[in-house]
């Protein structure tokens, strides 16, 4: 049940401040405030005002504003007082249940995987060990360690299968009125957008206006258009305002600002307590080994170590994602995702609540392709504890969702349904031709929307894309892009005779250029 306008603002308002309550930024006001005390252009009888006034001229009121609004961008808006916490965690109740059916199935085969290997989830390393993981933090991919026996828990292709077996219970034998004429792999009834809608979403990336990524405009002459975006987005970093550079990277960020601009919208700062946090999960590493660090540097080896962009980034990938395995503040994201962090018990205590812990500490099971989220980030930061917290804040807005079971928006179920729909209704031809040959195209496509793309775009156009990732606060943009390359592709894929020839015809997508691609499809497509 939605509430009335009032009734839940003053629910986020008082969500918001509990949060910023124990924040740093918190005791940092306290602190200026107190400063500000001893300031003679403080007087006592206008003091509220004053500490106001100093707080704005001293840019601090920018910093509360930043937080605010990102928490806002973060949690989801709050349902009913009355409604129970799994409601903000996922409302529908079957997909709550398939969710978690799918971690029991994860579980069981990290646990097998720990009996088969015989290797504990978790074990505190010899010192001698500890040392030469310091001596080679900077050097990790220098070893090779036979990983042979170990496989990724799970590959984008088995969730996929979760995702086809999904229904809802309360339509029996798919009699949803509307959605009976549904033809995809998907068969849960959720509403996702039509063209008309996204075009009015997405209006920023319509043709008439200026676009980093686009080369060719008829009405800008792009070197101009170009000039002027930079001025803006120098005016917008000199501003620190995270509302501001949110809408300004709709339109694309300008390279040389790209990595600033990404930092305020996320309000990353890089604080001296958040290098000493870092620090802190470095250590972590270094003194307990984890099975699901074995899984961390495979992933690593079968993904970005083949990636002509990535494996230069080696090294830098195993920092981050060995420290995120071990970052609890993580779990935090677990409120406002469907998902449940799984527990381990101590030996010999099983089922025994107060010998529980999660595991891996911060709740998340790697899978086959991971470390592409990480990947692209590295061309931006190369400050590990800068690269590390980008990378979090990334993954707790928007990477969860690409492999967790819910009814969000940019939940990997709706894209799934928004990307068929988008296909059968546009593109009925090229659909029907390839589900009669047992091509479904998300059989296809699945891989890419789950990965965001990385590894399969070029990077300057990955990053493009994430731009608007970022400006628009959502990840729909990738069903859209998924179904524009289907287009782009329509003549060849109307004349291949099986899913192998249609998987060849997409197989490399390094050279499509994104904004062409979806201005196309969303604003040149007769609806």
């Amino acid at each position: 049940a939605m509430l009335e306008p009032d009734r839940g603002l003053s629910l986020t308002i008082a969500r918001v401040v509990q949060r910023l309550q124990g924040s740093s930024l918190h005791s940092q006001l306290e602190r200026q405030a107190r400063v500000s005390l001893h300031k003679p252009e403080i007087k006592l009888e206008s003091l509220k005002e004053d500490i106001k006034d100093f707080l704005k001229t001293s840019g601090w009121e920018k910093k509360l504003q930043n937080a605010v609004y990102s928490e806002l961008n973060v949690f989801p808006s709050p349902c009913h007082p009355a409604a129970p916490p799994e409601h903000i965690k996922e409302p529908l109740a079957y997909m709550r249940k398939a969710q978690g059916s799918w971690e029991k199935r994860i579980l069981k085969s990290l646990n097998s995987m720990c009996t088969e290997l015989n290797i504990p989830l978790a074990q505190k390393r010899p010192v001698n060990e500890q040392k030469e993981l310091l001596n080679k933090w900077n050097e990790m991919g220098t070893d090779e360690p036979d990983l042979s026996l170990f496989r990724p828990v799970y590959a984008p292709k088995d969730f996929l299968e979760v995702l086809m077996n999904l229904r809802n219970p309360n339509y029996e034998n798919g009699e949803q009125p509307s959605f009976r004429n549904h033809l995809g792999l998907i068969q849960v009834p959720l509403k996702v957008k039509d063209i008309p809608e996204l075009k009015e979403d997405f209006s920023e990336l319509g043709l008439n206006i200026g676009q980093l990524g686009i080369d060719d405009s008829a009405q800008v002459p792009p070197e101009f258009f170009e000039n002027e975006h930079v001025r803006v987005g120098q005016k917008v970093l000199a501003e620190q305002d995270s509302a501001a550079a949110q809408q300004y990277v709709r339109q694309g960020c300008p390279t040389a600002l790209r990595a600033d601009l990404w930092a305020l919208i996320l309000n990353i700062s890089n604080q001296p307590e958040d290098i000493l946090y870092y620090e802190q999960l470095k250590s972590n590493v270094i003194q307990h080994d984890l099975l699901v660090d074995s899984l961390i540097y495979k992933d690593v080896k079968l993904t970005a170590s083949n990636d002509d962009y990535y494996f230069v980034f080696e090294d830098y990938l195993y920092q981050v994602l060995l420290c995120f395995s071990r970052d609890t503040s993580v779990l935090e994201h677990f409120t406002y995702s469907s998902a449940t962090p799984p527990k381990s018990y101590i030996q010999g205590k099983l089922g025994m609540e107060e010998y529980a812990v999660f595991y891996p500490p911060n709740g998340v099971i790697p899978f086959h392709g991971f470390s592409m989220y990480v990947a692209p980030l590295c061309f931006l930061y190369h400050e590990p504890s800068k690269l590390y917290q980008i990378f979090r804040e990334m993954y707790v807005r928007f990477f969860f969702r690409l492999h967790s079971i819910s009814s969000h928006p940019s939940g990997i179920v709706s894209l799934c349904l928004l990307f068929e729909t988008l296909l059968q209704t546009h593109l009925p031809q090229l659909f029907y031709h390839l589900r009669e040959i047992g091509a479904q195209p998300l059989r296809i496509s699945f891989k890419w929307m789950v990965r965001a793309f990385s590894g399969y775009l070029a990077t300057d156009q990955l990053l493009l894309l994430w731009d608007r990732i970022l400006g628009y606060n959502s990840l729909e943009i990738l069903a859209v892009l998924a179904a524009a390359v289907f287009a782009f592709r329509a003549v060849n894929l109307m004349e291949v005779t099986s899913l192998a020839a249609a998987e060849a015809v997409l197989a490399d997508l390094s050279t499509l250029k994104v904004m062409p691609l979806l201005q196309i499809f969303l604003f040149a497509t007769v609806t």
